[in-house]
């Protein structure tokens, strides 16, 4: 396959790494080139621009950060619709609005032809590079069969829930879950510390339980350790959580426990965590910066 990747950073570099592992031909941009060069190391071709890398490819995947980012790296100059076509499709893996996203499918569609699925994942840079992503789709039947050749090497469940914007209204309701018990965990775990219970024990124990959940098995030791090894953003959250506060006011949709919950990660954000991992939710906790004796 002749692929191209746009946007290189934690998630989009794993994305890659794991797309050149299948065989595929990969075409990389980022406007900061020294996120490529490890890529480029292992086989991959440097592009120019999005408009270069998108001009080799016929599948174009989308890793960046924001609606706004994606909008100037499609449709700006040197963007992805500059060499768009109707043989072409592109994959936006990012976490954005939805609606956003249904403008702009639409839009470069009419412009050039060319199809848009949306893809955002759960699962992190981890599970990316072993290939076993969770999928949340948007996007035609037709485009959506168009993608699976590359998104089956990168995840394990896929599932299309309608047209363009689908899949990312159901990344948000992940994230809501997610951000929701990231935040009961750390406070389980300070819990348990100021009760002088060993919180690493408490996986294995309510493994099989309603209590339990990946979040649960892989964060709460992580937590309870102190380990900050970062394998994901809590600014990432944060932006994701406001997306869905915005969505939430324009339906007059009530979420009082996940609001809540944003202005706890707008808090560690504040207090510089922005960049760290979200096991470093349980510094809000630690009030004096230690971990109870």
């Amino acid at each position: 396959m002749q692929l191209a990747v746009i946007g290189v950073g934690v998630m989009g570099s794993a994305i890659a790494g794991r797309l050149l592992d299948s065989g595929a031909t990969l075409h990389l941009y980022d406007r900061n080139a020294a996120q490529m060069a490890p890529l480029i190391a292992r086989g991959a071709i440097a592009s120019g621009s999005a408009r270069e890398a998108t001009a080799n490819a016929d599948h174009v995947i989308i890793s960046l950060n924001s609606a706004a980012i994606v909008e100037q790296a499609v449709f700006g100059p040197d963007g992805v619709a500059q060499a768009a076509g109707a043989g072409k499709l592109l994959i936006d893996m990012s976490s954005i609005d939805a609606g956003r996203t249904a403008i702009m499918a639409q839009r470069l569609r009419e412009e050039t032809g060319m199809g848009w699925v949306d893809a955002p994942l759960s699962g992190g840079a981890p599970a990316a590079a072993q290939g076993k992503l969770t999928l949340m789709v948007g996007g035609t039947a037709e485009d959506f069969a168009r993608a699976r050749p590359v998104l089956d090497h990168l995840s394990i469940n896929i599932t299309l829930f309608g047209p363009p914007g689908a899949g990312q209204t159901v990344k948000l309701i992940n994230q809501i879950l997610c951000a929701n018990a990231f935040m009961a965990v750390a406070e389980a775990v300070r819990f348990a510390e100021a009760h002088g219970v060993d919180a690493t024990l408490i996986p294995a124990a309510l493994a099989g339980g309603r209590a339990d959940s990946r979040i649960l098995q892989e964060y709460m030791g992580k937590m309870a350790r102190r380990d900050y090894t970062p394998t994901g953003r809590i600014d990432n959250m944060l932006k994701d959580l406001e997306t869905v506060q915005a969505s939430a006011l324009a339906t007059r949709t009530p979420l009082p426990v996940t609001s809540l919950i944003a202005d706890l990660h707008r808090m560690a954000v504040a207090g510089g965590l922005g960049p760290a991992d979200s096991a470093a939710y349980m510094r809000l906790f630690d009030i004096d910066g230690e971990q109870p004796a």
